[in-house]
């Protein structure tokens, strides 16, 4: 057995629980992780919440991890024993039912196409904030049919997803000026990120800027509002569900480890920063105190989980499974 953070029922953060949960063995086309760090989702509190997706109970929320391959199955070729991994676990569509053992435990098993080797330069917690949130600011450029030298409004633009739309549009999509919002105590920070201009939306309101815009990339499912700042038949891209507005174009994810390897150049230059909240990373018997912050919509960047915890003894249980020898 191992240790994981799970739920039996629908409901709050209370409904989680810390205890012995099964021990994973790969499948031909998997690896067996050792979890170093995990991020939260908002997807994670609303599956714990209402059954959005097909899955079994008990469950171990978590998408996102950073850790190291314990073991592999037979047909995985990508990968070796020792390597540092990170990755989106959950495939959302993918047929059939979400993993029942998410990233918030000792150790998951995961296919190899779902994910990529961790750039060398930055820490296990930077790795697992990136995943999700990456892919899914990506997919919504591609939803809008992003060209070089546009301009993009970004609703939200200090949160998780947010913050990586910013960089994204400044050095990857290549776009001619980049304008977000956020609030008065984050200017700066979304700032730094590279937005050439700020709106602090507690001061200034959608219908007071002048200036239209090609893209509309809306974050945080305002776009009823935020749709004035798009010009005339723009498109308008909400990563929200349902979209607020009948112009908007919802946006999901495609949940893939070669769109993490397509990003490893921007990581490894330092043109694509994670961004941790600075209350974290919170440690693993902290994670209903990290579900509570991330669920007050305040946080800035991404909500992490380190310090897992581990035993030798569960590490050799695993080698002991490969047939090898533990001293």
């Amino acid at each position: 057995m191992q240790n994981a953070w799970y739920y039996e029922e629908y409901g709050p953060k209370e409904v989680l629980k810390l205890g012995d949960f099964p021990l994973p063995t790969p499948q031909h086309d998997q690896l067996l992780v050792q979890v170093r760090a995990a991020a939260l989702n908002p997807i994670d509190s609303k599956r714990r919440q209402r059954p959005l997706f097909p899955s079994d109970f008990p469950a171990v929320p978590g998408c996102d991890m950073a850790g190291i391959v314990v073991a592999k199955g037979t047909s995985v070729t990508k990968f070796n024993t020792g390597d540092e991994v990170y990755g989106n676990i959950q495939d959302f569509n993918a047929e059939g039912k979400l993993k029942q053992l998410g990233a918030l435990a000792e150790f998951i098993v995961v296919e190899e196409s779902l994910i990529a080797k961790k750039p060398k330069n930055i820490s296990f917690e930077e790795a697992a904030s990136l995943p999700l949130a990456v892919q899914t600011a990506i997919e919504g450029f591609k939803t809008a049919g992003f060209k070089t030298g546009q301009t993009i409004f970004i609703v939200g633009g200090a949160g998780g997803v947010g913050t990586l739309v910013i960089q994204l549009a400044k050095h990857f999509y290549g776009a001619s000026h980049v304008v977000a919002t956020t609030s008065t105590p984050k200017v700066e920070f979304v700032k730094e990120l590279g937005a050439d201009k700020v709106i602090d939306y507690r001061k200034t309101k959608y219908e007071d800027i002048e200036e239209k815009f090609d893209v509309l990339y809306d974050t945080i499912g305002d776009c009823k509002n935020s749709f004035v700042v798009a010009k005339d038949n723009a498109p308008i891209v909400d990563i929200t569900w349902p979209p607020s507005h009948p112009r908007a174009i919802y946006s999901s994810l495609t949940v893939s480890g070669e769109i993490l390897e397509k990003l490893r150049p921007f990581i490894e230059s330092g043109k694509l920063k994670a961004q941790i909240d600075p209350t974290g990373p919170y440690k693993f018997k902290d994670v209903i105190e990290a579900f509570r912050y991330l669920e007050t919509g305040r946080a800035r960047g991404k909500v992490v989980i380190s310090a897992f915890p581990y035993t030798e003894s569960t590490r050799c249980h695993f080698i002991r499974e490969q047939e090898e020898t533990c001293s």
